[in-house]
């Protein structure tokens, strides 16, 4: 299969262009449907039939496919253009337009969570009905946790000039940043290319120069920080909600007891598995203890591969249809059409991202492909979220619902194929001690870094609640977090106190760190248990098991594996695959050295 060289999307299967006149068509039927929606049923819910409420919840799924549709596009089409006004600008229309639009529709969950249980059991044994029976419980599921429809409609207008204004200026500061090394100018994506760099010097440059500018920039981050952090802590109160975590976990579903019993079983492990892995690092780079910046550092010994894009696509593509070819069959589709888009230009949003503004059709891709060995995995992981929405795609628009724990299951079980693939095609010990190397680092970025953002953000949040947050003292948290997390093989002081302000979900998602480590140690599981060869027909049983993620609860889709997400046992388990990794990482240091 031929692939075109490093490809950029093609949005037109959303619009043709921000001039495309069905913009307006599609914004003038989203209000208008708006306005006949709250005058037919506004008050008229307890009153009618199953055949009456099957079209409220058609009319609803409907207006949420062309809301998502022009939100959805909006966005895609501002983030490979951050410095574009005008791309910027249409942006800021759509979703002020979408949220003005969206007003009179405000009294339905109140109005539909004020119904006695017995009337929606009465609709659901309508089979037209209970097929929306996942989104009917997720509404169902917050109704002690709504206000009035006045203040709901507050809420709702707020949020353009409350939290999301703080979240676009944080992002449009963001993708504005200037990084100079050695009189050369970077973005943040650019910049992060050099930390991989096998000159030190060039890593110290980076790394300093990265804390220095985000420094420099530390007044304003911290300030719109602390307004996400008291918006979020002023709705969760007037919600009822307990805790600053409280409402995430519940639009995960999951215990706040069960999140509690992950972080703090993962705490428990930072010494053997971190720390651990960082003293053999340390070694290898030949230095007592590695800079902060130096984490993912490559090897010096190692060999440094450039990858070109038709080469990574092979490889991952490959990896895929080993593992099932019926996940190949999915995956392949995103290289014949311009799903993706591929390299990093100025202006362009760093990292990557797979993004479904429709459920009922196919996500896109963003990466910031440079070539390098972690491009590679990084493609397979969004390239595991792309096939996963592509498995939930007949579920339906209002049934389909991302949990953030089991959105990232398909993308990290895409990283361990791809590397597997890649490690067993390795004869030579060195070359699999990098390779092993580099996925251990990864690895504890995904369930051990990112329970350190967690406590970080937990020790935030409860803090604030006192007043505002100093920059210095939200640089404390974040040294004392990374120091605990990292040990003492790992220099972490000044020249990186100011990371804190790059997490981009602390401030677009507050709490959403833990699902990285969540499914981490979820994906861990269920490899060793495909390793270990005890459940026939694996493959198949996991795709249909990602079909399922947003409907059925965590206990029913790990049941045909034998886990049971409830226990602390099943977290050990997922650690315990990290662990073996380090260990035959110091059977080959001792072997090699």
């Amino acid at each position: 299969m031929e692939n075109k060289q490093e490809p950029a999307w093609d949005l037109s299967d959303l619009y043709l262009s921000t001039d495309d006149p069905q913009i307006t068509l599609d914004l003038e039927a989203y209000r208008a449907q708006a306005l006949d929606f709250a005058d037919r049923y506004k008050g008229k819910l307890a009153d009618l039939s199953a055949d009456e409420f099957l079209d409220v919840l058609r009319a609803i799924e409907q207006r949420k496919i062309i809301g998502s549709r022009l939100g959805g596009f909006a966005y895609l089409n501002m983030v490979t253009q951050m410095k574009n006004a005008s791309a910027v600008g249409f942006y800021q229309q759509i979703e002020e337009a979408l949220t003005d639009y969206a007003k009179p529709t405000v009294f339905f969950s109140v109005e539909f969570n004020s119904l006695p249980q017995e009337k929606i059991e009465e609709w659901l044994k309508d089979e037209r009905i209970y097929a929306y029976r996942y989104w009917i419980k997720r509404v169902r599921k917050f109704k002690d946790y709504e206000l009035t429809e006045p203040e709901e409609q507050i809420l709702l207008e707020k949020s353009l000039t409350s939290g999301d204004a703080w979240v676009r200026l944080y992002e449009e500061t963001s993708a504005r940043l200037v990084y100079t090394v050695d009189d050369k100018k970077y973005n943040d994506a650019e910049l992060s290319k050099l930390l991989l760099d096998k000159d030190a010097t060039i890593r110290l440059k980076a790394g300093k120069e990265m804390n220095r500018v985000l420094k420099e920039n530390g007044h304003l981050f911290t300030f719109i920080y602390n307004m996400v952090i008291k918006d979020k802590a002023i709705e969760d109160e007037k919600r009822g909600f307990k805790s600053p975590i409280a409402a995430r976990n519940m639009s995960e579903d999951v215990s706040d007891e069960s999140v509690e019993v992950l972080a703090e079983t993962v705490k428990k492990h930072y010494r053997d598995i971190a720390h651990r892995f960082y003293k053999l690092k340390a070694k290898w780079l030949g230095v007592d203890k590695i800079n902060y910046w130096d984490r993912n550092a490559p090897l010096p010994f190692g060999r440094d591969i450039d990858y070109t894009w038709n080469e990574a696509v092979e490889i991952v593509l490959n990896a895929y249809k080993e593992f099932s070819p019926k996940l190949y069959n999915i995956a392949k589709d995103f290289f014949e059409n311009n799903w993706i888009d591929v390299p990093p230009r100025d202006g362009k949003r760093s990292g990557a991202f797979c993004s479904g503004p429709l459920a009922s059709k196919h996500p896109y891709l963003m990466l910031n492909f440079a070539g390098k060995q972690n491009d590679v995995l990084t493609l397979a992981h969004e390239l595991g979220h792309g096939c996963h929405h592509q498995l939930r795609i007949d579920n339906g628009e209002l049934n389909e619902h991302s949990r953030m724990t089991s959105e990232e299951v398909a993308s990290v079980f895409g990283e361990m194929i791809v590397f597997q693939s890649m490690l067993r095609n390795l004869q030579d010990d060195k070359a699999r001690l990098c390779l092993i190397a580099s996925k251990v680092g990864d690895m504890i970025n995904t369930a051990i870094r990112q329970i350190a953002f967690h406590f970080f953000e937990l020790r935030a949040h409860n803090e604030r609640r006192n007043g505002e947050l100093t920059e210095e003292r939200l640089s404390q948290i974040w040294v004392e977090e990374m120091r605990d997390s990292l040990g003492d093989n790992v220099v972490v002081d000044e020249d990186s106190a100011h990371i804190w302000s790059m997490v981009g979900h602390f401030f677009f998602l507050p709490f959403y760190v833990y699902a990285y480590s969540y499914a981490d140690c979820f994906v861990n599981s269920l490899y060793q248990v495909k390793q270990s060869g005890k459940v026939v027909d694996f493959a198949d049983k996991y795709l249909d098991m990602l079909s399922k993620t947003a409907l059925e609860d965590y206990a029913e889709i790990l049941a045909p594996f034998g886990l049971n997400p409830n226990s602390e046992e099943f977290w050990e388990y997922g650690l315990s695959l990290i662990s073996s990794y380090i260990d035959e990482l110091e059977e080959l240091d001792e072997k090699l050295f």
